[in-house]
This record gives C-alpha cells, sequence and structure tokens, in this order.
C-alpha cells in the first residue's frame, strides 16, 4: 500500500489526486482499495485541519459567503424567502432567520442548516 505522510502542499496534492482516482470508480468495502482510500482520506483531513484551521462564521456572515461563492443575489434570496425585504432584514440582520427558512435555504441551495441554526445577535434598531 502506497502511503507516507502529508508533511507539506505537495503531499497535500499527491494524497487529494490519490483519492480522486475513486470517487468516480469507489473500491469494493473491505478490499485493499477501499482501506487505501480510507487512510489517506483521514491523513488528508488531518493536515487540512492542523493547516487549514476553519473559521466560524455567524449564520448571516455564512448566509453572505455562500451567496458570493454561489453567484446569488439578494435577489434570488429574496425568491427563497418570500420578498426581497425579508431578505434585506436578513442581510442586515434586523430580522432573525426561522426554522422555515433555514430549511428552505437548505432545500433549495442546499446551505447547512446546520451553519444556520445557530444563535447571533441582531444589529440594534
Amino acid at each position: 500500500m502506497d502511503i507516507r505522510p502529508i508533511r507539506s502542499d505537495s503531499d497535500l496534492e499527491w494524497a487529494l489526486g490519490e483519492v480522486a482516482l475513486y470517487f468516480d470508480n469507489p473500491p469494493p468495502q473491505g478490499s485493499v482499495d477501499a482501506d487505501r482510500f480510507d487512510v489517506l482520506s483521514d491523513l488528508i483531513e488531518a493536515y487540512e485541519n492542523r493547516h487549514f484551521p476553519t473559521v466560524e462564521l455567524e449564520p448571516v456572515d455564512f448566509l453572505h459567503v455562500f451567496m458570493e461563492m454561489a453567484g446569488r443575489s439578494q435577489a434570488d434570496l429574496g425568491e427563497i424567502l418570500g420578498s426581497r425585504s425579508r431578505a434585506s432584514e436578513i442581510l442586515h440582520r434586523k430580522r432573525a432567520l426561522t426554522v422555515d427558512m433555514i430549511f428552505k435555504l437548505n432545500e433549495a441551495w442546499g446551505v447547512p442548516a446546520e451553519c444556520l441554526v445557530k444563535p447571533y445577535r441582531l444589529a440594534v434598531a
């Protein structure tokens, strides 16, 4: 089994290339290739956690970043939430996200619900 530690970005690129081979053609569970995929995936995750720690964003900040990365606009958000004014209130922290809104965002755009259900402060009026 050709596996080595991941100590640098070039090692990471190698490991990512190795596991990418399995995405289109997953190995049978319990096979040597499946074990290799599992071990490489764990090594990749450990390296990324050490070198690229995740930043916890508040739900509205996460939504802003998600929309920017997905090329979504406030108007797009308004379509999901029922109105542009409601979208504006959410994005400007004047109204809190509800469970129903979070569900709609998850269903329509695939926004991870766990990133939106955290408590956050609203803007002071």
